[in-house]
């Protein structure tokens, strides 16, 4: 009875419709349940909730954006098809070939579907009804980080063998030797452990503080709403919600940006030859 009494506290901070400045209701800040959905639908065993939904649909638009696109390519190029191949030449050529070179010709589409579905999984938080950014739900940066660590150990062994792939991951070449003693695990624990861990926590903790940031002034300008001295400090917050918003696309374009560089650059380092 407890637990349901706290959440159900939770759930309404902040979006009780008659609660507004000065008529003696605090403000209620978002909680974590801001971030918690109840399922939309069932499948067997398995619970579709508001981010599952959305990161399905995300797929399914990318999907459905570049098979327009390229589909029935023209010499020519139309408008769509234009679009679709000034995207994927940003990220073909702006980071494969800039970050890994010519060995990163086979990792394309991982870098395209890795940049693309990050972004709109970023993107859902200013969609109309949608509002809400899948990625800052931890549970879908990791599973991202775990795609690009496994991609990463297996082209690192597969490309300098066992031996070669461990000197490639904790074995930095021209230093004093003496230096890898303490160097060595360092790199094993950095290269291992910490590059996929700040991947995913890189990603999720920006989307989630910009979530929070909108929500805070979106609930404010409400609450502040209701006398004359109120409506010019909702206003106010109004501008500010405005200003994180705009400010909110270009971080999410960066994030998958970024998320996408770093990629590309633990590929190139695993494609390096172990001295």
């Amino acid at each position: 009875m407890q637990k349901e009494l706290l959440v159900t506290d939770a759930q309404t901070l902040a979006f009780e419709t008659d609660c507004h400045l000065f008529q003696g209701c605090g403000f209620q800040a978002p909680s974590a349940w801001s971030f918690i959905f109840e399922p939309l639908f069932t499948i067997g065993p398995v619970e579709f909730n508001k981010p599952m939904l959305l990161a399905i649909i995300g797929t399914f638009l990318i999907l459905a954006f570049f098979w327009a696109g390229f589909s029935k390519a023209k010499v020519v190029p139309g408008k769509l098809q234009m679009v679709a191949e000034a995207l994927y030449d940003f990220v073909h050529r702006g980071i494969a070939k800039e970050v890994i070179g010519k060995k990163g010709e086979p990792f394309v589409p991982l870098l395209v579907s890795l940049f693309f579905f990050v972004w709109i999984l970023n993107l859902w938080a200013l969609i109309p009804i949608a509002q809400f950014p899948v990625s800052s739900v931890i549970a879908y940066p990791i599973g991202l980080a775990l795609v690009v660590w496994v991609t990463y150990m297996t082209v690192t062994f597969r490309s300098n063998g066992f031996v070669g792939g461990i000197r490639n991951l904790c074995v930095p070449s021209g230093l004093p030797k003496p230096i890898y003693v303490l160097l060595t695990p360092l790199e094993f624990v950095s290269n291992v452990f910490v590059r996929p861990f700040t991947l995913a926590v890189r990603l999720f903790a920006n989307m989630f503080a910009g979530h929070i940031l909108i929500l805070i002034f979106t609930i404010a300008t409400w609450y502040m709403l209701g006398t004359v001295l109120g409506t010019v400090y909702a206003s106010a917050s109004f501008a500010l919600t405005l200003v994180i918003t705009v400010f909110e696309m270009f971080i999410q374009a960066l994030q998958a940006y970024v998320f996408t560089v770093l990629t590309a650059t633990y590929l190139s380092q695993a494609l390096e030859e172990a001295h």
